[in-house]
């Protein structure tokens, strides 16, 4: 919209009254205020016109959240979220802010105006009340959510650390007994001191929850890098904490006594414990095997600790997954990583294009399958590393590709996984690799499985595709026919390719089940102006019969294996 400065100063006339208004230039430079301004921030005008909003940042929201409001308004889209400000004095406020951008007359952004409403109270209100659904009403001790939560968190700081955790379950011996003979009243004040007790026994990292009863559930953290470690360190915990349950509890006599003195009573516990790692188990099934433990120390008398025992081939496996995670780590730094390029060839067996494939030699651990440290990297957080130093190797390779003029057109594939294509950063990092390297943008190609787009239409997500796209990126859908795509959803997906899974292809020779859902594909792409690449073609019979069917584009044993580059060399 236009708009002069008449019209500017008759907006800020009527919201004077209620709002807070300010008014920046397109730097975000702040041009006027009005009083509720000032009032709130406790800045007066002078201070304020000249400075940006950063004079009341409170360091609250990532410089991602930023990025994405400037993003949106400087593309003259009106923006409206939660703000948290800081005050002059040092104290916090909250607004809900609608920013609105003035474009001038080339266009763009000139001026932007911040109408906000003060919503300080309302979060406080909310905050307390989240405060309330988190905790336990009778100990203040985390509640059943909130240390599920906690889990989750515990499970994917251990997959970043390599360190292992425990699941410990904490249970009264004779709680209910005590309960029937000195009443509810005095259980609760036996509860409230154990929550105090255990709270003491562990370390600020750990979480200590109230489930119900007199049912405790714990999670260790950092407890060591190997399964005994971890176990040892996890039961010198357990063992501080059933000598402060057995400690003596002081409760008051009954009301009725004319006395004040005090009963001492002795109370013992019993702790079933499970270590873990990462997310290789789900909480559920760590809560039955801590229940089995439970009652195992339960039935070996009071005061005992039981974890429960894992097979030695599960042990096994999780030491090898951090040994892998481990090694991995360093594996880019140590130069272990390496490129393999598999041909996509048309009718006639001529390379069209490769795709290019990480591989990984470690020294202590052999070849590794990609299937094994793809997802290991993904846990672990090291997807993003991994994935750009594919996409730049594999960018070099092809800008050398480009000076050879039998290679020239050959373009280059690159899988992307989910992970990857969410980072916030991750399509200004193509767009940069394709200007370090000098590569003609349209012949680079993502190939992303359609996970992707599950939530992506209207997000920043999908703006972020069709931004690569318009540069002339391609995108590929992977392992098409394995996933839920319909013809709708297809139709408003941003791809230029599909390809059409192993799956589909390993018996169509012979399988008219096959040879009908690989037809309709084709179909399909034909109608939608995407290019098809079948991938897997193993034999003759699968390749003479894809041709048949028209397809023209072709990857598999039958024209090469994944090779490295020397094999391309001539």
């Amino acid at each position: 919209m236009n708009a002069t400065e008449k019209e500017i100063a008759d907006y800020i006339s009527a919201l004077n009254a209620h709002a807070i208004v300010a008014i920046t230039n397109q730097k975000g430079v702040i041009i006027q205020v009005n009083d509720r301004f000032c009032e709130i921030s406790q800045y007066s005008r002078d201070e304020l016109c000249g400075n940006t909003h950063k004079l009341i940042n409170s360091g609250y929201h990532p410089p991602r959240f930023f990025k994405e409001f400037w993003n949106t308004i400087a593309h003259g889209r009106i923006w409206q979220g939660e703000v948290c400000n800081r005050a002059k004095d040092g104290s916090i406020y909250w607004v809900y802010s609608t920013i609105v951008p003035f474009l001038g007359d080339n266009g763009r952004p000139d001026k932007y105006i911040a109408i906000r409403a003060d919503i300080t109270k309302l979060k406080h209100v909310e905050q307390e009340a989240q405060r309330l659904s988190r905790q336990d009403d009778l100990t203040g001790l985390y509640n059943r959510r909130m240390f599920a939560e906690r889990f989750l968190e515990a499970q994917r700081d251990s997959a970043l650390s390599g360190q292992f955790c425990a699941l410990m379950s904490i249970d009264l011996d004779g709680f209910k007994g005590f309960n029937d003979h000195f009443g509810h009243g005095h259980g609760d004040k036996l509860l409230i001191e154990l929550a105090r007790r255990l709270t003491e026994c562990t370390r600020k990292r750990d979480t200590v929850a109230r489930m119900g009863g007199d049912e405790f559930l714990m999670i260790l953290t950092d407890l060591g890098d190997n399964a005994d470690t971890a176990i040892e360190n996890a039961a010198k915990i357990g063992k501080r904490i059933l000598k402060a349950m057995a400690a003596p509890y002081f409760l008051p006599d009954s009301a009725h006594s004319p006395s004040r003195k005090q009963s001492r009573l002795s109370i013992s516990g019993s702790i079933g414990g499970r270590i873990f790692f990462g997310n290789h188990i789900t909480m559920d099934e760590l809560l039955v095997q801590v229940d089995q433990a439970l009652y195992q120390a339960k039935n070996n008398g009071k005061n005992q600790l039981v974890f429960y025992e894992t097979d030695r081939a599960q042990h096994e496996a999780i030491r090898k997954n951090i040994a892998l995670e481990i090694s991995l780590r360093s594996a880019l730094d140590r130069g272990e990583m390496f490129m393999q390029y598999q041909p996509i060839v048309d009718r006639q067996q001529n390379i069209l294009g490769m795709e290019a494939l990480s591989r990984w030699r470690s020294p202590e651990h052999g070849l590794i399958s990609p299937a094994q440290f793809i997802p290991l990297a993904e846990r672990a957080g090291l997807i993003g590393s991994i994935g750009m130093w594919a996409l730049e190797t594999g960018c070099k390779q092809l800008a050398a590709w480009t000076q050879d003029a039998e290679k020239a057109a050959w373009t280059l594939s690159v899988n992307v996984s989910a992970l990857q294509f969410n980072a916030p950063s991750f399509f200004d990092d193509v767009l940069n690799i394709l200007t370090r390297t000098r590569i003609p943008p349209h012949k680079l190609i993502l190939e992303v499985t359609e996970n992707i787009f599950l939530n992506a239409q209207g997000s920043p997500l999908q703006e972020g595709i069709r931004r690569l796209m318009a540069h002339g990126v391609g995108i590929a859908l992977d392992d098409f026919g394995t996933g839920y795509s319909s013809m709708n959803y297809l139709r408003n997906l941003p791809i230029t390719r599909i390809k059409i899974d192993r799956t589909f292809i390993s018996d169509i020779a012979h399988s008219k089940k096959d040879q009908g859902i690989v037809s309709a594909m084709l179909t399909l792409a034909k109608a939608l102006d995407l290019q098809v690449v079948a991938e897997g073609v193993e034999t003759t019979a699968q390749f003479d019969y894809l041709k048949e069917a028209g397809c023209c584009a072709f990857q598999g044993y039958l024209f090469a294996k994944p090779q490295d580059i020397s094999a391309f060399s001539s």
